[in-house]
């Protein structure tokens, strides 16, 4: 029970950090990253794939929670920049194509 609960926290603090402002090592720089109102355009003009479709189509667990999603402008490309919580309890990050 002690492991168990000790993992949970783990767990938590893994994910606190992810989602705490990056530095000035950030991969994006700010402008680079669209708000909300412009990912839900593109979602609905088809210039980005929904979320769930690009997680099905690399072959990310269904189980795998997303934390937060960013869509960016990298390299001439649109990507998902995705904080997520694997089934297992490991967060990462992942940087997916978009479109």
């Amino acid at each position: 029970m002690k492991n168990a609960l000790f993992s949970h926290f783990l767990s938590v603090i893994v994910v606190a950090a992810l989602l705490a402002p990056a530095g000035s090592g950030a991969a994006f720089a700010q402008d680079a990253c669209w708000d909300n109102s412009t990912i839900q355009a593109a979602l609905a003009e088809g210039r980005i794939q929904p979320v769930a479709a690009v997680l099905s189509r690399e072959g990310i667990d269904p189980s795998t929670e997303v934390l937060s999603v960013k869509v960016c402008e990298q390299s001439g490309a649109l990507v998902y920049v995705l904080a997520v919580l694997e089934s297992s309890g490991q967060a990462r990050n992942l940087t997916l194509n978009a479109q």
